[in-house]
């Protein structure tokens, strides 16, 4: 029953590369690795109860914190990056009104 579990663990793991491969936007394939690095942490737990090795769960929860960190940190570049693109595009405007090219009525 176990490895039926963990096979299909792997499954799930799959799909995941998958998603994160074709993902439309960024977020999706933020989503996709996100939910790989959760799957890594249920398989690896059952690995542990599997060869009776508890010692495991501690590896599997420092990765599972690794991979929350990895996520926040990742998501707040992009947020960062599209936030410095607003500012450029904003700063690259030319303005429009009464001041063209110096010409006057």
């Amino acid at each position: 029953m176990l490895i039926a579990a963990g096979l299909a663990i792997l499954v799930a793991m799959v799909m995941a590369t998958i998603r994160g491969l074709k993902g439309p936007t960024i977020y999706d394939r933020i989503l996709a690795m996100n939910m790989f690095g959760t799957k890594t942490v249920l398989f690896v737990a059952v690995v542990a109860y599997l060869y009776e090795r508890p010692d495991f769960l501690d590896l599997a929860l420092a990765y599972a914190l690794i991979n929350f960190i990895g996520v926040l940190a990742v998501l707040q570049f992009f947020q960062n990056r599209e936030a410095r693109q607003a500012a450029r595009t904003a700063q690259a405007v030319p303005l429009s009104g009464g001041e063209q090219d110096g010409a006057s009525s």
